[in-house]
Formats: C-alpha cells, sequence, structure tokens
C-alpha cells in the first residue's frame, strides 16, 4: 500500500487539472433541488478536508478525540453555490496539500493513534478512507465513471 500523504499529493496533481476545466455556469446546477452542485461537491470536499485536518492534528496529542460533522450543514452554511468555482478549487488544492503535508510529517507509530467519526478508527485508516471518498466525489463533479464509495 502506497504511504498516503504521497497518495494523496499524487490524486490531487492528477485530478487538479481537470478541475480547472469546470465551466462556472455549468458548476452550479443542481441535478436535483435536492442533490448538489459540482461547486457544492467541491465545497463538500473542502468541509471533508478541513474536518480531517483537525482529526490529523487533534489525535496526535489528545487520546482518541471524537470529530464528526454534519456534511448538509456544513455545505448549506457555507454557501458554495456562491463561491467562484476556481476559489473552491483553490482552496480544495492547498487545503490537501496540507494534509499530505501533516500525514508526511507524522511519524509511522502516531499515524496508529486513533480518532473517533462515526467509528474509532487510527489517523492511517482515516487518510486512506479519506482518499477514497475523495476520488469517489472527484468523478462526481468530474463526470467521471463512478467509484463506489461505502
Amino acid at each position: 500500500m502506497q504511504n498516503p500523504a504521497t497518495e494523496l499529493l499524487a490524486t490531487i496533481d492528477e485530478y487538479l487539472p481537470k478541475l480547472k476545466l469546470l465551466i462556472e455556469e455549468d458548476s452550479s446546477l443542481k441535478p436535483l433541488p435536492n442533490k448538489w452542485s459540482k461547486k457544492e461537491i467541491i465545497g463538500h470536499l473542502i468541509d471533508s478536508a478541513q474536518n480531517n485536518v483537525r482529526r490529523f492534528i487533534v489525535a496526535q496529542y489528545e487520546q482518541n478525540p471524537v470529530i464528526t460533522y454534519r456534511q448538509d450543514d456544513w455545505v448549506s452554511i457555507n454557501n458554495y453555490q456562491t463561491w467562484l468555482v476556481e476559489d473552491l478549487i483553490q482552496l480544495w488544492y492547498l487545503l490537501n496539500k496540507q494534509i499530505s503535508s501533516i500525514l508526511n510529517n507524522s511519524p509511522g507509530e502516531v499515524l496508529q493513534r486513533t480518532c473517533q467519526t462515526e467509528s474509532l478508527h487510527s489517523i492511517e485508516w482515516l487518510a486512506n478512507d479519506y482518499i477514497k471518498h475523495l476520488k469517489h466525489h472527484l468523478h462526481q463533479a468530474l463526470n467521471l465513471t463512478p467509484i463506489a464509495y461505502p
């Protein structure tokens, strides 16, 4: 299995050029009133990144911290529909570079520390799951072949 920090960096570098091809008007379209637009999907990935930054840092100095979030509320409160898609992409990219740096600077034993989300998982497990989640939603936003995510 590839190092999560390296895999994340490779993933964001692979998808960034594709994201930069998104058109502003198309990115705001909602497929259904209760479904996220491409902007909101990217916004959700920003929210996920912010919550994982917190998980990956706090789990290094607290015992089994509980860090969850309500994704629909985060997307709604951040009002990503009003953002420029290029700003969302830039923020998404920088946050993921930060996550890669955090993971890269975390010694192997630290990656085994745990954090409570819906259940208790190691930082390493959360990092690998985060990458799967990221790819799943990137494929949605870019209209690529779907990638299943549990």
